[in-house]
């Protein structure tokens, strides 16, 4: 038997509680990681936004119903289940209480990104260990309910972005594509009380990422290019100017205000006189800029084919997913959100670490970060 994280959205959860709690449903690019799922494993449920642990579901198998629970998708990827426990959200478990019990947040160093596991599920629990924890706990707040107040705004929160049709010429006919209009708001989770968010610890958070990239471009065996005005930076006592097979000047093969874009980009990964990967790090800053930066680089040289990633904090996963999406982004011959990948910096810090302790990184291809990266649908 198997533990696995299933998220919710308070509003969703509330809509699967409504439908009976018999069917629990997941996006259709999880469908290989469904079908993984056997009669028997239990599904722990998290509530985003609250952090609050709320429920816990056998699976009985695989299910082909389709009936309507979900107002904001369908989640087509649908398991029959069994409740074992439900919970209101004011009785639920707060995340914050369990500090160092769970091996994805040991201490308040994980408070920030829980080493990535709650982006996404259905997620496979590393270890039982945690998964008996958290279903004796939830077991126990249902029968000694204790009521704790919780964040409205958080709780209603809608799981998904408004979607809207529009039309665009292209290619001699009229073409209909479906994009979002997000508002403003970060719709970023709360922070957990004790987390600082002082500029300088982001500020140390992007130049980590970029000492991590630059470092491992050279494991690799690749030439590296970093933003020109953080080349003075110093990480791990490094300067990243200074670093291993960074080099001094770009290829001259584009025109000055291509050249100009390119050298503002954060990391560069280059084979010869070829760019093959280009990354932003969003830690502080809009989002927006960095993936305008991506988009200003397509336009100028729309043949150029290279990998794109942004890379930004798995709370910020929400804003990125907003802002890709965004017309100015969508409403062209390539749709940024089809080739800019979002990695998580967790996931990318635990794939390094990985790969570092193994001593692999001289036979890795770039590609192999299309393995972690995520690309937004567009919806239908």
């Amino acid at each position: 038997m198997d533990y696995w994280l299933d998220l919710f959205t308070g509003k969703t959860w509330k809509e699967f509680r409504d439908s009976g709690a018999n069917i629990s449903g997941f996006r259709e690019r999880r469908r290989n990681t469904v079908k993984s799922i056997k009669p028997g494993d239990i599904l722990l449920c998290y509530l985003t936004g609250v952090m609050r642990w709320v429920g816990a579901l056998e699976v009985i198998g695989q299910s082909d119903d389709n009936k309507k629970i979900w107002a904001s998708e369908d989640f087509t990827e649908r398991l029959s289940v069994r409740p074992i426990v439900l919970l209101d959200p004011e009785y639920g478990i707060p995340m914050e209480k369990l500090e160092g019990k769970l091996i994805f947040y040991s201490d308040a160093s994980d408070r920030q990104y829980f080493k990535g596991f709650l982006r996404g599920s259905p997620n496979k629990f590393k270890i039982n260990a945690d998964g008996d924890l958290l279903l004796n706990l939830l077991k126990d707040a249902e029968k000694n309910q204790i009521k704790k107040a919780v964040d409205q705004k958080l709780l209603n929160r809608e799981p998904r972005i408004p979607l809207y049709k529009v039309s665009q010429k292209g290619k001699g006919k009229i073409q209909e594509k479906t994009v979002s209009i997000p508002d403003e708001s970060e719709n970023i989770p709360k922070e957990l009380p004790g987390k600082t968010t002082a500029d300088t610890q982001y500020t140390t958070d992007h130049v980590m990422t970029q000492y991590r990239l630059l470092t491992l471009g050279a494991d690799m065996g690749l030439d590296l290019w970093v933003a020109r005005n953080d080349r003075s930076k110093i990480y791990n006592g490094k300067t990243l100017g200074n670093l291993p097979n960074i080099v001094q000047e770009l290829p001259a093969q584009f025109n000055d205000a291509t050249q100009r874009t390119i050298e503002l980009i954060d990391v560069l990964w280059l084979k010869g006189n070829s760019i093959i990967a280009a990354f932003e790090v969003e830690t502080t800053t809009s989002v927006y800029s960095g993936l305008l930066r991506m988009s200003d680089l397509l336009a100028l040289q729309p043949n150029l084919n290279i990998k794109l990633y942004l890379l930004a904090p798995e709370e910020r996963r929400n804003k990125v997913e907003q802002e890709i999406l965004r017309p100015t982004f969508q409403l062209k011959e390539k749709p940024l959100s089809q080739i800019c990948g979002f990695i998580s910096i967790p996931e990318l810090n635990e794939k390094i670490e990985g790969i570092e302790k193994l001593g692999f990184a001289k036979s890795l291809k770039p590609d192999f970060l299309d393995t972690i990266a995520e690309y937004f649908e567009e919806a239908d």
